[in-house]
């Protein structure tokens, strides 16, 4: 029974990660909308149920290596008045993390993409979910929204 929820568990989010819809993958510009079922591409500015804030909390300089480091903390806000069942977020080659475990409070999965994690399953109406991670260098790293889940 275990291993059926951990498969099921594994399949959904291999479901969510692909950003698809009716088996169509949405165009560049667009992110895979599904509420109450029904799913669909929209282009990511007409998104406004979600949002994205990133901003650093602190940089520094490694004195044996040289090399600088900063931290930045993510709010995803739902501004809904229902819950989030799942977030897609994406990025690009500026999520350069200092190693594999400078990031937290959210799953990196192998393709980049970024979901949240089984302890935080949702995320609540009208509330907000925090998570962070170290970037090599100062500036920010590139997030979208690729999929969001109601």
């Amino acid at each position: 029974m275990k291993l059926l929820s951990i498969i099921c568990a594994l399949l959904l989010l291999i479901a969510v990660s692909s950003a698809s819809t009716n088996g169509l993958i949405c165009a560049y510009g667009e992110i895979s909308y599904t509420r109450d079922s029904i799913c669909s591409c929209i282009p990511w500015y007409s998104c406004h149920d979600i949002s994205l804030n990133q901003y650093s909390v602190r940089t520094w300089t490694d004195s044996v290596t040289g090399q600088t480091f900063t931290q930045f903390n993510v709010e995803i806000i739902n501004h809904l008045v229902v819950n989030v069942k799942n977030i897609v977020i994406g990025s690009d080659a500026s999520l350069c993390l200092r190693d594999s475990s400078s990031i937290w409070n959210m799953q990196l999965l192998s393709n980049g993409n970024l979901i949240l994690p089984s302890v935080q399953p949702s995320i609540n109406k009208d509330n907000s979910y925090t998570f962070g991670f170290i970037l090599k260098g100062t500036h920010k790293a590139n997030l979208y929204i690729k999929a969001v889940v109601y």
